[in-house]
């Protein structure tokens, strides 16, 4: 039986949720390296896999054009190197005078966990784990139409009702009692759930053809 684990980032740490057949989990992880001691065939992370040195990623703007016109889910401009700037305003004046495009606050704030995935990857373990956009998920789970805000309570419905369909029959006990005292969101546990969905199809990538590379050797695509 395949079992597949969906990642999604919080304060204290990572939501997991892992797919076994007709079976769902859920546990909470502090540090990816805990994800590398569990059993899985396939993984997913919704977080940045594959660095360039600058610009950005073509598969950002692939699932930014499929999302309209809500593009603005899809984060664009990490890079390697980002982060080793001591604050936002640091990084940008160099940006800046570099002529690069600069970093928002949400991008910045991502960065720990960005680096933190970034120093356990490699091109072998890319096999087994890849980097999964919940938005790009919960848009083909919906026909290919694009959700309302996940911030919204209508948004919130649609992406409970989606993930229901999909067997996920205990997700409504998960959100009342699972993340009590773990400081994960409604949103955290929904996206970890279309993350983990991603990780067990395995059929839908951007790009769909060869995908680029970055300085490691990591493929720089999106799974959903």
């Amino acid at each position: 039986m395949t079992v597949a684990i969906g990642l999604d980032g919080f304060r204290n740490g990572w939501v997991a949720v892992e797919i076994a057949g007709r079976r769902r989990k859920i546990v909470f992880l502090s540090d990816i390296a805990e994800l590398l001691e569990r059993p899985f065939d396939r993984a997913g992370i919704d977080i940045p896999i594959g660095l360039p040195d600058s610009g950005d990623r073509s598969c950002d703007l692939a699932a930014r054009a499929l999302l309209r016109p809500h593009a603005s889910r899809v984060f664009t401009g990490a890079r390697r190197g980002l982060w080793e700037f001591r604050s936002q305003g640091e990084a940008n004046r160099a940006l800046k005078a570099r002529g690069e495009k600069m970093a928002s606050i949400q991008l910045w704030n991502l960065g720990p966990k960005i680096m933190q995935v970034d120093a356990a990857m490699t091109p072998r373990l890319q096999r087994r784990i890849v980097e999964v956009h919940p938005e790009l998920v919960f848009w083909r789970l919906n026909g290919h139409r694009p959700l309302p805000a996940k911030t919204t309570e209508q948004g919130v419905a649609l992406r409970r009702e989606l993930l229901m369909t999909d067997g996920f029959t205990g997700l409504g006990d998960w959100l009342e009692h699972e993340r009590i005292g773990k400081g994960a969101k409604v949103d955290d546990v929904l996206d970890a759930c279309a993350v983990a969905i991603a990780a067990r199809d395995g059929r839908h990538c951007l790009p769909e053809g060869r995908a680029l590379k970055d300085a490691r050797g990591l493929k720089m695509q999106i799974w959903y």
